[in-house]
């Protein structure tokens, strides 16, 4: 559903810890090698076709995709780094504001700040 609703680009979900709370969120990481993918749209799209517990908690934007030997993604360093800005250094992050409904930048401050508990997701 992610690949379709992202217009059909590379796509892979797997859930990471975070911290201070059980289980795993959701992450999903979209290639989009052209730089035209629209976050506003990509979360009201998902809001349409997924239910609440099924979107992405996170999302990674990414120029390329390590992928194996029989061409599936590679899952396991993605999800190793999760949603950490310090461990991610060349993909964009976005966390999903149930406020505002949207996906935003996820930055060193923003990590902080849902560690802490701030950022409620």
């Amino acid at each position: 559903a992610i690949s379709r609703v992202a217009n059909h680009r590379d796509a892979v979900v797997y859930g990471v810890l975070v911290p201070n709370t059980e289980g795993r969120a959701g992450m999903c990481g979209i290639v989009d090698a052209d730089g035209t993918l629209n976050m506003d749209k990509l979360a009201k799209d998902l809001a349409r076709d997924l239910p609440a517990y099924a979107r992405p908690v996170f999302v990674r934007v990414m120029s390329s995709m390590d992928m194996t030997g029989t061409f599936k993604m590679k899952k396991t360093d993605l999800q190793k780094e999760g949603f950490d800005p310090s461990l991610v250094k060349k993909d964009k992050l976005y966390y999903l504001d149930l406020k505002q409904g949207k996906y935003l930048p996820l930055g060193p401050e923003e990590y902080k700040k849902i560690e802490s508990g701030l950022i409620r997701l």
